[in-house]
């Protein structure tokens, strides 16, 4: 388990990076990047909605690995920073599911549509709200963590399902814009935008990683402090 103090610089640090990036980018978003000619100011929700969903990718990526390492290796720290990656990305998958239908509502006429994308994203929703309340109905902490871990793991094929949704199926969602193909792509401008939105969001991932942790480390020290009184 690492110390408290290396968690609140680590923490500090990314609060000091972050800031200033999230500034910046609020202005790349709102007064730099074009107007899109055909769904007109509603396409700026891209720039949150796009990277909302990468950091949810990687937010349940990083519970999936801790996962398998807890189960490998029973470091109840392992199964924390799962859990607590979990709780980020679910946060950052409501911040999918709500922006795609504001964005949806003017340019398909509809707020929410059964296609598979946004039934799958739904899906994965639901997965990590299963698995955040599955230790809570297990009465055992470490028996919870084991069963949360192969839900986890099990869970987790979904991702790459709702990633590959657009390509595998027939959606409403456009075909992707970057890294879909000859006919893909994006105005040099909105791509810098977008990338610089990526990378701000990736900073508020592990900003909200780390004081979740910490969170974390003080509860487990917490209850470790009472069973030794219990004991004494």
């Amino acid at each position: 388990m690492p110390s408290e103090k290396k968690l609140e610089r680590w923490t500090n640090i990314f609060v000091y990076a972050t800031t200033p990036l999230m500034l910046v980018n609020l202005y790349n978003i709102f007064i730099f990047v074009p107007t899109e000619a055909s769904m007109g100011i509603i396409q700026r929700i891209f720039y949150f909605h796009v990277p909302s969903a990468f950091i949810a990718f990687l937010a349940f990526g990083v519970t999936f690995v801790y996962s398998i390492r807890f189960l490998a290796k029973r470091n109840m720290w392992h199964d924390r920073v799962a859990y607590c990656s979990a709780e980020v990305g679910v946060l950052f998958t409501t911040s999918v599911l709500v922006t795609g239908p504001i964005w949806a509502r003017p340019v398909w006429n509809v707020w929410w549509t059964w296609d598979a994308r946004l039934t799958s994203t739904l899906i994965l929703w639901f997965i990590y709200i299963g698995y955040m309340m599955l230790r809570s109905y297990t009465g055992d902490e470490q028996r919870g963590a084991r069963f949360a871990a192969v839900f986890a793991i099990v869970g987790f094929v979904d991702v790459p399902i709702v990633y590959l949704a657009n390509r595998l199926w027939r959606t409403l969602h456009p075909q992707p814009v970057m890294f879909g193909g000859s006919g893909s792509g994006l105005n040099p401008t909105m791509r810098y935008v977008l990338i610089f939105s990526l990378v701000t969001f990736l900073g508020l991932y592990v900003f909200l990683l780390l004081y979740r942790l910490r969170i974390e480390r003080a509860r487990l020290e917490l209850n470790e402090l009472k069973r030794e009184l219990a004991y004494s």
